[in-house]
């Protein structure tokens, strides 16, 4: 289950009405600073822009690769720990807009986690340490510690046990 809250509004879709709910110039910084990320080649440099401008939580040697879209309006609310990689043209959402109300939440994507290509992390939800996350997933629900998940809607492929199973049996390297 997604941890999420809600906030009801009137007199329209709430995305019509953003910039009650955040403010322009907010938005507009992120926008330049999530657009000069997206491009640049230099990983310190990314997770300093995200670090300074967009006061993300970013553990040391993530490595976010080309055009990573993180959430535009509440990044804040994004953290990522340690060695992890987020895959090329991920989306890490921390909001949600609706017809009849908006939700926010914290995305929190643990230590040494791998997020393959074109993913799509929703808001509220949690990432263990060590899990992967194929390409192409929609992140809907919690990913539980050095699980393998996948697909759309995701689906655990492999638990942690089942992984170190699996890793025993693999011949060494």
């Amino acid at each position: 289950m997604r941890r999420t809250k809600r906030y009801p509004v009137k007199n329209g879709n709430s995305l019509w009405q953003v910039y009650r709910t955040v403010s322009f110039w907010k938005v507009f910084k992120n926008t330049i600073i999530i657009l000069i990320a997206r491009f640049t080649p230099f990983m310190s440099v990314k997770n300093w822009l995200y670090r300074t401008f967009l006061k993300m939580e970013i553990g040391e040697q993530t490595a976010f690769a080309f055009m990573v879209v993180p959430d535009i309006m509440y990044p804040e609310k994004i953290t990522v720990g340690k060695n992890s990689i987020i895959g090329y043209n991920t989306t890490i959402l921390a909001h949600e807009y609706l017809i009849e109300e908006y939700r926010l939440g914290d995305v929190k994507i643990g230590d040494e986690v791998m997020i393959g290509a074109n993913s799509t992390i929703l808001p509220g939800v949690s990432i263990g340490n060590r899990a992967i996350v194929s390409a192409g997933t929609l992140v809907h629900k919690d990913v539980p510690a050095g699980a393998l998940v996948g697909g759309n809607p995701m689906q655990i492929i492999y638990t942690k046990e089942e992984m170190e199973q699996r890793n025993k049996k693999s011949p060494s390297n």
